[in-house]
């Protein structure tokens, strides 16, 4: 092999900060427009979300639908406000977490659809109910029973959204404070659970 044709250490230092830029940029736009990796921070989705899984969120999923019930969303926490750093740190921040190499902050949320607009939800004697009828929640542990709320009537634009672990203090939702969220604050929908490798399962 010739001289001239041995990588040269000074192309590959000038290529390596582009190749990298390139690589976040393609990572920055992936997050925004597609789809992002998500971190499951607390035990409120237990038993199908442990804390430390990581989900695969589609950012396009409402684009081709409307939200449904039963669906697994990532959407604004209303108290939000707005302190994001901005500028290079902002974006490189914003890039770890759509690729799932850091922590979300407590910003963005996780938690299950299960009112829809319009439609008027409550719990008693430990099941939910919509319209009077009873919402059978296979997801749930088999033993685990909702404590009385309602019932209230979801907002137009708006869905009303629980923790699958719905033992007291465990999840912060559209019981509490939290209230309907409104469905321009949606993120995207958990379509699969894919860390760790052992309980890769779609959602």
């Amino acid at each position: 092999m010739s001289r001239s044709s041995q990588p040269s250490w000074r192309r590959l230092l000038i290529e390596l900060p582009f190749l990298l830029i390139v690589a976040l940029l393609a990572a920055w736009l992936l997050k925004s427009w597609v789809s992002q990796a998500y971190h499951i921070p607390s035990g409120s989705m237990q038993p199908q979300l442990e804390v430390g899984d990581r989900v695969m969120v589609s950012r396009l999923a409402y684009r081709l639908h409307d939200p449904r019930r039963g669906d697994i969303v990532v959407f604004h926490s209303p108290s939000n406000d707005d302190d994001d750093p901005g500028g290079v740190m902002g974006f490189l921040d914003e890039t770890l977490q759509g690729v799932g190499l850091r922590q979300p902050d407590d910003t963005e949320l996780i938690k299950r659809i299960v009112g829809l607009p319009g439609e008027v939800i409550e719990a008693r004697a430990g099941r939910v109910l919509i319209n009077g009828r009873e919402l059978v929640e296979p997801y749930l542990r088999a033993d685990l029973a909702t404590e009385d709320f309602g019932p209230v009537t979801v907002p137009d634009d708006h869905v009303f959204v629980l923790g699958d672990n719905r033992l007291p203090g465990q999840s912060a939702d559209s019981r509490s404070s939290l209230g309907p969220v409104p469905i321009e604050d949606i993120v995207g929908r958990a379509i699969a659970r894919v860390w760790p490798p052992g309980r890769w399962a779609n959602l």
